[in-house]
């Protein structure tokens, strides 16, 4: 991709994650006013600035996540140190209710968690963290030869609802699993776009989020159901997100093809005529002849003060390039020349996203 597009997916699914995982905790901030926080264009009114903090705490602590990776090519293994430290930084900054325990500190006293079941007794949360992180770091979630993303898949939801069974906290204990998948997913080697999804999946599914908690916390630990759930909601957040990959590599792929056939030609009709290729390609349906003039801002100035007659003659000069095909007063790009190539990649890549689920 281009660089700009990769940042542009980096900072788009940074801030589906960071708004999803919030929501689930009942901030109120939309998708769109979390992306503007992160390109750091975000401005709330005074009652809404601790929604804007508990969004910025999440967005920092990924970061952190990320260039803490960055440096060092694999992060520590997890502790109960290191996940109290993540309650820290979730809860950094934000008003507690009173006798709560201050951030990263272990609860004190019993909680019913909701409506649907009472945390770990309080003497055992110390105990039952640290047999969780000698679990997780332990030979049961070694991967296989090639098998550490599906590994570290798995492993993530695991830890995601150990933690909120146990409920260790006195407040933020959520955010802190869903922080945790992010860690775990990230060091072993998911995408920074796609290491968000499982959040995504959470929050647009929330009553069932919740329905299968219960379940597993009711059935005495049958988590298989949260785990189908779970990794059912990641493979179709990859889909999507290959599905957005595609669309931008067609551009890239439909510019080269279109400027191969336009080198060195350069004069005023035929830097029109390449304008309109370009412009057609980024439409999937037909498009009236009449209307092409309309289809970008540069195509109507190119054509301002010309006739349909000039118009239909570049038309003609594209369908002999074999860039465009017609029919019947419309044309739309030859996209087939261009997918045709893709096609047996695209069959493979979606094939392996979607088999294991399948199966």
């Amino acid at each position: 991709m281009r660089p700009e597009t990769a940042q542009k997916l980096h900072q788009l699914y940074l801030a589906k994650g960071a708004a999803a995982t919030m929501a689930i905790e009942g901030n109120t901030l939309t998708e769109e006013e979390v992306l503007q926080h992160v390109q750091g264009k975000l401005t709330v009114a005074p009652s809404q600035k601790y929604l804007q903090q508990e969004v910025e705490n999440i967005i920092t602590a990924c970061n952190g996540i990320s260039q803490k990776l960055a440096a060092n090519d694999e992060l520590l293994p997890l502790t109960t140190e290191c996940i109290a430290d993540y309650n820290r930084q979730v809860r950094n900054q934000l008003a507690e209710e009173p006798g709560t325990e201050p951030p990263g500190k272990l609860r004190l006293k019993s909680v019913l968690v909701g409506t649907v079941y009472r945390g770990a007794p309080p003497e055992d949360c110390e105990y039952l963290l640290d047999r969780l992180c000698l679990w997780l770091n332990g030979d049961d979630f070694s991967p296989r030869e090639n098998y550490h993303i599906p590994f570290a898949i798995l492993k993530a939801v695991v830890c995601h609802l150990y933690l909120a069974w146990i409920h260790p906290f006195g407040d933020g204990n959520g955010r802190t699993a869903r922080l945790l998948e992010l860690h775990i997913l990230l060091n072993a080697g998911v995408p920074q776009p796609a290491a968000h999804l499982l959040s995504n999946h959470y929050n647009q599914t929330r009553s069932e989020y919740y329905r299968l908690l219960d379940h597993a916390s009711k059935s005495c630990g049958d988590i298989l159901p949260f785990v189908q759930y779970a990794v059912g909601g990641f493979v179709a957040g990859l889909r999507e997100q290959l599905k957005y990959v595609w669309d931008q590599q067609w551009d890239i792929a439909w510019r080269d093809h279109v400027y191969t056939h336009f080198r060195g030609k350069d004069s005023k009709s035929q830097v029109r005529q390449r304008h309109l290729a370009l412009d057609l390609g980024k439409e999937t349906a037909w498009v009236s002849i009449s209307s092409l003039n309309q289809l970008s801002e540069r195509l109507a100035i190119g054509y301002a003060g010309k006739t349909l007659k000039t118009v239909q003659r570049d038309v003609n000069v594209l369908v002999k390039l074999a860039l465009i095909e017609r029919r019947r007063g419309e044309v739309r790009a030859r996209r087939d020349t261009i997918l045709a190539f893709s096609k047996p990649l695209r069959r493979s890549v979606e094939a392996d996203a979607g088999g294991g689920v399948q199966k």
